[in-house]
């Protein structure tokens, strides 16, 4: 038998050395040998290249607000692996989830012992578990999990969903998903069942095709969401929000930028779909999901010392540009930006997105996240180098901390962005 580290959640992140592994074989067994957790409540399966981890809160906030019992599954943590897991508003607490891995860390080493898994499952394979067996335990109603990556073969796609959602496509991950929007739309389109609702953010027009072909396979309703929803923006910022026979009007929207008003558009039309399938959420509710969500590290704002920072995990080309759009839109002028990546991200693609409102950005620290996968910052300002307009200075800072206190020295706007860890690590200094 494998000698699996006393601690359960020690053996949890001993798991991380195994990387990916895509598949359903693992988490199936485990979750038979669990006694299926996963059949205890009823789910939601949200995927999307972005946007996925903001509808999940906003959809489960207004289910609570709606006075069901809830669940939230989202990755990854910023800080403590605990966030991964919420219910009913609610982190579990270290010893829930001690209880929950030891479980599941039990159930793996029969497993391994009794031949019917051929090596240790993945940590998010465990993870996922964990947080199936935590939402059975808790008493869930209603459970709304982000997939992890792509939907096909993710752990999460072992759930029989109420409803599914794909907020959106764009390049991301491509040497798991493929290189194409279309294969990187037929992946996420795997979380689509026999019969039940799709909910779909704003696509191009390659990826709806290629949506809409699964969703007629299996008999699945497509729904756009902006079929179903609308929002218009007042001048003092409020949003008025139509949703088939329902009228919000002069909501504050808690999640900032434009792009979180298309999200919304999807938690909505969600929502609006559930209450047609029986699970009341009333106007109220939704208004409260609207205006009361939290999702930090996502355009977040703070103001150390008079100098404003804004955190946002844009770790893609498409969220640099959303990003980018949104300080322009600011006025922002000579601001500095912190930049943070992972090896395995289209580090050119990000640089371009963030650097194309050149006037933005005075300062651009390049620094490297605590992730072993973490591109130097010496490697980034590298290639930051190339791109980077005349007027902008480029300065590589290794430790965040350090990047940080030379960024908030300059006295000017700061935003930081990139890796979820390099966000997580700033955002636990600024607290």
């Amino acid at each position: 038998m494998i000698p699996f580290p006393d601690d359960p959640i020690d053996f949890l992140f001993s798991l991380e050395r195994l990387g990916m592994k895509f598949g359903l074989e693992n988490i199936s067994r485990v979750c038979a040998a669990l006694e299926h957790p996963e059949r205890a409540f009823r789910s939601v399966l949200v995927a999307g290249t972005n946007g996925k981890g903001s509808v999940t809160a906003t959809v489960e906030r207004a289910l609570r607000g709606a006075g069901h019992r809830t669940a939230r599954y989202t990755s990854p943590h910023l800080v403590r692996l605990e966030e991964r897991f919420v219910i009913h508003g609610k982190e579990v607490t270290t010893a829930a989830l001690r209880g929950a891995a030891g479980r599941v860390r039990d159930v793996v080493a029969r497993l391994l012992a009794d031949g019917e898994l051929d090596g240790p499952p993945t940590f998010f394979e465990c993870t996922t578990a964990a947080a199936f067996d935590l939402f059975r335990e808790g008493g869930v109603d209603i459970a709304v999990v982000e997939v992890g990556l792509g939907g096909r073969l993710d752990a999460t796609n072992i759930l029989t969903p109420i409803a599914t959602v794909i907020t959106s496509i764009d390049f991301d991950h491509q040497e798991q998903l493929g290189t194409s929007i279309e294969s990187i739309a037929g992946e996420k389109a795997g979380i689509v069942k026999p019969g039940v609702p799709l909910i779909c953010g704003a696509l191009s027009p390659a990826a709806e095709r290629v949506i809409r072909h699964v969703c007629e396979a299996q008999g699945a309703p497509f729904i756009r969401a902006d079929d179903r929803v609308s929002i218009t923006v007042g001048q003092d910022g409020a949003v008025d929000v139509r949703a088939r026979n329902r009228l919000l009007p002069a909501v504050r929207l808690a999640l900032d930028g434009h792009h979180q008003r298309q999200n919304a558009i999807v938690a909505l039309a969600l929502l609006d779909e559930l209450s047609r399938s029986g699970i009341d959420v009333p106007d109220a509710a939704m208004r409260e999901g609207l205006s009361s969500v939290e999702w930090p590290g996502r355009l977040e704002h703070f103001k150390v010392d008079g100098v404003h920072i804004l955190l946002d995990a844009a770790h893609n080309p498409a969220g640099a540009a959303a990003l980018a759009a949104y300080v322009a839109e600011q006025g922002w002028r000579d601001a500095t930006l912190i930049l943070g990546v992972v090896r395995d991200k289209d580090v050119r693609g990000i640089l371009e997105s963030l650097l194309r409102p050149a006037h933005v950005w005075g300062l651009l620290v390049c620094t490297s996240p605590p992730s072993p996968r973490a591109l130097g910052a010496d490697e980034l300002a590298a290639a930051a180098t190339a791109l980077v307009t005349p007027g902008v200075r480029i300065q590589s800072v290794g430790d965040p901390a350090a990047a940080l206190r030379r960024a908030r020295g300059r006295r000017r706007p700061v935003a930081a962005a990139g890796s979820i860890f390099l966000i997580g690590t700033l955002r636990d200094i600024l607290r």
